[in-house]
């Protein structure tokens, strides 16, 4: 076989087996504008994948930071004392009765683009800016979202203000990532004044497991940008994908750091409320207590209580709730050591709590009109913000039992606005509206309905409730024992309410650890630490190459025939590398060996496709597209030099890539040197 030459013929070098071609794709196929030749020397039956254990990186600290949608944080623990998680100091501003070991995710900038403030500071300082002045500056919010929406993500993207101007996106995440680097060190240095500076830390950061490759690119791009690791320390950064996190965490609780939701009190609203896993477990904790070894050995190997209690190949799932997504992964437990083994690929969707949001704004422009509330949020952006701080704080204290209205604060800048663009004010206008369920009341608030508030959540804890639904119906799913509820939006009751009563019919025990926002940041801090707890994952997408080979007529169309120099080929064949939803153990390589065309190439190139099916067989076939490119880069004095014996330029690269990692990877050698050669995969070039 050969790859296809996503590339002119020049250069190429031709080998003397009758199953290799240098001869290009015909017109019309998938190609790239600045690519090189290649001549590959790997057979098209792939050899059988090869592990090779993670080289550790040095490092005495671990900084994770959770970024969020809705909000933000960091946590980190020592080399020295692991599983001591430290979490970063109290926010200063924030809301009354809310947590402050988050802050919000909401950068502001200058008028002229430079960073002001991060977080509550942020947020509290645009809020007092005078209507006139805050036009002018730059305030962003729950901006994470548009890296997960982004069909065409690259890092030259751009992302809308508060007041309608653009910034490259690029720029704005590295801000709020340098904001968390600098508070950290800070910190660190506080607490370990001995702390070395240089590449003591690795940072972790999370990102929702159902983000494709080119996001978790760009988290990693805007982290260098940031200064958090340079690229040639690239092993420095680890990307945690957000269930994962939770993942990892939960399996070191004890029974009585969590809730089940079987259990919940009467018109129960807070966690607090409910009782901790019981009965189902005792006749497991009898059994640990007559083996004490057993019990020892599996906490000392860093397993906690619950999955003490659990036996080898028990199967469990994990929902993170998040303000932008819902990330729902399966594992495996695996004894004795408590690793992991993911089941199903990671899948959800945009069900997060700012789809709450969104419901709420529909609502307004229902009563206020579509055209006033777009005018609204673009003349008064910080007045807009104010209103969604005061819904905010009334959705995190509705509940499915909760009796009595809700009185949302408006700003007097909206009464105002309106009076005067409508000329008359929002009390006539509640009395004209379709919706009955939402009143004036007299101290200048908008009074709602519970069943009101309820009904804002219905559509997106819908969409949560049929996605774990049509997750458990698949048979790699069968025998789940527990359901994880986690995640910011995981504290809300009408949430927490709506899974138990839909799934715990069905057998399925839904918990709930007591800390629940935090514990993707805690797990997070977790596997930094070991990251090869996560032991197997599951490929989302079938990744592989174009290559042609020999044409067999009957299996091969007859549009893929090229015949050169007596030679029939078939052009366009997807070469598989990994195949959608296969198991992928950490550190299991697919290796290929290539050869630059010509003497002196400095450069190989070589697009890499996807697709979901499994059983792709031509890079032209619909679903199949062009995702990525793997960049072998050689040194200047290993392009002109031939090894003894080997005709001119055919110098063999090595390259070998792990696709079990939260990220695909690539590493290369040249063989005829035993040189590593720079290697790497760019998945946002397209």
């Amino acid at each position: 076989m050969l790859a296809v030459p996503e590339m002119g013929l020049q250069g190429l070098y031709i080998g003397s087996s009758p199953e290799r071609s240098p001869v290009p794709s015909p017109p019309g196929s998938p190609r790239t504008q600045e690519s090189c030749g290649i001549a590959p020397l790997t057979p098209s039956q792939s050899p059988k994948p090869e592990a090779r254990a993670p080289q550790p990186a040095s490092f005495s600290v671990v900084v994770a930071i959770d970024f969020g949608t809705t909000s933000s944080g960091y946590a980190f623990s020592f080399a020295s004392d692991p599983e001591a998680i430290h979490m970063m100091r109290k926010w200063e501003g924030g809301d009354p009765g809310v947590a402050h070991q988050k802050t919000p995710t909401c950068l502001l900038l200058t008028p002229e683009g430079a960073f002001h403030s991060f977080g509550y500071t942020a947020r509290d300082y645009y809020h007092d800016l005078d209507p006139e002045e805050a036009r002018d500056w730059l305030y962003f919010e729950k901006f994470k979202m548009k890296i997960h929406s982004a069909t065409d993500l690259t890092l030259k993207t751009q992302l809308e203000a508060v007041n309608g101007k653009m910034m490259p996106a690029l720029e704005v995440f590295a801000h709020a990532l340098r904001f968390f680097r600098e508070h950290a060190l800070q910190e660190l240095r506080e607490q370990s004044p001995s702390l070395p500076e240089k590449d003591t830390v690795r940072w972790v950061l999370t990102v929702p497991a159902i983000w494709k490759q080119p996001a978790k690119q760009f988290m990693r791009e805007a982290a260098y940008l940031a200064g958090l690791v340079s690229r040639e320390n690239a092993e420095q950064l680890l990307i945690a994908l957000e269930p994962e996190a939770a993942s990892v965490y939960c399996r070191k609780l004890r029974l009585h750091q969590l809730l089940d939701l079987s259990g919940r009190a009467p018109g129960g609203g807070r966690l607090g409320e409910r009782r901790s896993i019981d009965s189902s477990f005792r006749q497991a904790r009898e059994q640990l207590r007559r083996s004490r070894h057993s019990r020892t050995f599996l906490v000392e190997s860093g397993v906690g209580e619950l999955w003490a209690e659990m036996q080898a190949g028990d199967r469990y799932v994990v929902a993170d709730c998040g303000g932008g997504t819902v990330d729902l992964t399966v594992h495996q437990l695996e004894q004795p050591h408590g690793t992991l083994k993911e089941l199903y690929k990671a899948s959800g969707g945009p069900y997060g709590a700012v789809g709450v949001d969104l419901a709420f704004e529909q609502l307004l422009c229902r009563i206020f009109g579509e055209d006033f509330i777009a005018t609204f949020k673009r003349q008064r952006p910080a007045a807009w913000v104010d209103l969604t701080i005061a819904f905010e704080a009334r959705k995190r204290t509705a509940g499915p039992h909760r009796a009595g209205a809700l009185n949302i604060s408006l700003p007097f800048s909206f009464i105002d606005f309106y009076r005067k663009q409508r000329g008359h004010n929002v009390e006539t206008a509640l009395r004209r509206s379709s919706v009955n369920f939402v009143k004036w009341s007299s101290q200048g608030m908008l009074r709602m309905s519970c069943e009101a508030m309820n009904e804002l959540f219905q559509p997106t804890v819908s969409g949560i409730i049929q996605h774990i639904e049509a997750l458990l119906a698949r048979p790699e799913v069968q025998g789940v024992k527990l359901l994880f509820l986690v995640g910011g939006f995981a504290e809300s009751a009408v949430l927490q309410h709506a899974v138990q009563a839909a799934l715990g019919a069905r057998g399925l025990r839904v918990v709930v650890p007591h800390d629940v926002g935090l514990t993707i940041l805690k797990g997070a801090v977790l596997f930094g630490q070991a990251p090869g707890v996560v032991r197997v994952r599951r490929s989302p997408l079938t990744y592989g190459v174009g290559v042609l080979n020999r044409f067999v007529p009957g299996r091969h169309p007859p549009e893929k025939l090229l015949v050169r120099d007596g030679r029939r080929w078939c052009t366009d064949v997807f070469e598989r590398f990994v195949a959608a939803e296969q198991s992928v153990a950490l550190g299991e390589e697919v290796r290929r060996s290539y050869c630059p065309a010509r003497p002196g190439q400095r450069r190989v190139l070589i697009n890499l496709y996807c697709c979901a099916a499994e059983d792709a067989r031509f890079i032209t076939d619909p679903g199949v597209r062009k995702c990525g490119a793997l960049s072998l880069e050689l040194e200047p004095a290993d392009c002109g030099q031939d090894t003894a014996g080997a005709p001119p330029g055919r110098r063999e690269i090595r390259a070998a890539m792990q696709f079990g990692d939260t990220e695909i990877k690539v590493t290369a050698v040249d063989v005829s040197t035993n040189r590593s050669v720079r290697a790497s995969i760019d998945f946002l070039s397209n």
